[in-house]
């Protein structure tokens, strides 16, 4: 097989990239990376010296492809599938990478602050850092509420790169910085995007892991 993903089920940016191949059934190898163990770790990073997940080898063409958005990118451009993630019109193309971005360093970036600050050795907590997370959250709550008064998905009427963004961003914010009561138009969105064929196989292969995830008592029961 020629595509490689290496991942761990249980990290947020990893499930970006598994509801994009979901959605056009692209097939790949996953090859789950274990940081924790010395071995696993050291290939890893012979591979990706960066060192962050998901990375996407394609043998094929001997090439390493690293972050996110541009495994999906390069996804779309060589091994399109039956629906384009970005679309092929200019100005939908245009949104779907911005709200891309804005659930990745508005909601995604300041939730993973907030859980990685429960690993922290009592002591070397960062208060000022969760309490600046919490509110830049919140302040991107305010305006994906009012953006999604008149949308089914991110970008409109069609499931884009933006969505595969938002479902893990928003599955992590809503456990770290709940929206539910608040915010009716992202809780209805959020549940939208949960009953996605592709995220809920997501949310079903992460659920082995949960209790890895520092704040597991606070994963709402319906994914339990």
């Amino acid at each position: 097989m020629a595509l490689t993903l290496y991942l761990h089920p249980l990290a947020s940016f990893c499930h970006k990239v598994l509801i994009a191949l979901y959605e056009n059934e692209t097939p790949f190898m996953p090859h789950i990376v274990d940081l924790m163990d010395p071995d696993a770790s050291a290939s890893f990073l012979s591979l990706w010296p960066v060192g962050k997940i998901p990375v996407l080898r394609d043998e094929a063409c001997d090439k390493t492809i690293p972050e996110t958005t541009i495994i999906v990118d390069y996804l779309e451009q060589y091994y399109p599938g039956r629906q384009r993630l970005i679309p092929e019109i200019t100005e939908q193309a245009i949104d779907a990478r911005l709200w891309d971005r804005f659930f990745d360093l508005y909601i995604h970036v300041p939730m993973q602050k907030i859980v990685i600050d429960n690993f922290r050795p009592s002591g070397e907590n960062d208060r000022h850092g969760v309490a600046e997370a919490h509110a830049n959250i919140l302040t991107a709550y305010g305006m994906l509420e009012r953006h999604l008064s008149d949308k089914v998905w991110a970008i409109g009427q069609r499931f884009s790169l933006a969505d595969c963004a938002a479902a893990p961003a928003l599955f992590y914010a809503g456990i770290t910085t709940p929206f539910d009561g608040a915010y009716p138009n992202i809780a209805a969105y959020f549940d939208r995007l949960v009953e996605r064929p592709s995220v809920r196989r997501v949310i079903d292969e992460a659920r082995p892991y949960f209790p890895m995830f520092p704040l597991n008592d606070r994963i709402p029961k319906r994914f339990l």
